[in-house]
């Protein structure tokens, strides 16, 4: 039996090599884009709209034997402001109305999975509970830069409102 399934795995892989039978990804050879890159194919940037661009401006340094944020100023100028963020809901918990979620840059593609870095998400805690839906969405709330957060969060909005569905 071990001797079959061996062969059907070299016949797989053969395959796969095979250019005719060959597996295409549809990967440039460049590689994937970042997630802000492509978010902003999805979500125009809309005045007054925190942009992704700008919450991408984040780096990881070492610092005293571990790895840390290092947050560009125009972050940090946004912490403890009231701002807008767009982006796509993640629910935390189950049910089409969520007070505690993730919005993120990009759509999400499974379930289970981000879809992008901690760049790319802000943890939303809202005043009422938010319509969970697959087309973006802005938010208003106060932004916290997390600087040092057990979870690995980088962003968190808090009071947070819905204020209108996304034109895309």
């Amino acid at each position: 039996m071990r001797g079959i399934s061996v062969k059907l795995m070299l016949a797989a892989v053969l395959l796969a090599q095979s250019p005719a039978w060959g597996l295409n990804t549809g990967i440039p050879a460049s590689g994937l884009p970042t997630a802000t890159l492509f978010s902003a194919s999805v979500l125009p940037e809309l005045q007054g709209v925190v942009s992704w661009k700008t919450l991408a401006l984040v780096e990881p340094v070492k610092q005293g034997g571990q790895m840390v944020p290092k947050f560009d100023r125009q972050i940090l100028a946004l912490d403890a402001k009231v701002v807008r963020v767009q982006g796509f809901v993640l629910p935390l918990d189950l049910g089409d109305q969520q007070r505690h979620f993730l919005i993120s840059a990009v759509p999400p593609h499974c379930q289970f999975c981000l879809p992008a870095g901690p760049d790319a998400v802000v943890e939303v805690v809202a005043k009422k509970a938010v319509g969970y839906g697959f087309e973006p969405i802005v938010l208003t709330g106060k932004f916290a830069v997390l600087r040092n957060d057990p979870e690995g969060l980088l962003y968190r909005l808090t009071e947070a409102e819905q204020v209108a569905p996304s034109r895309r």
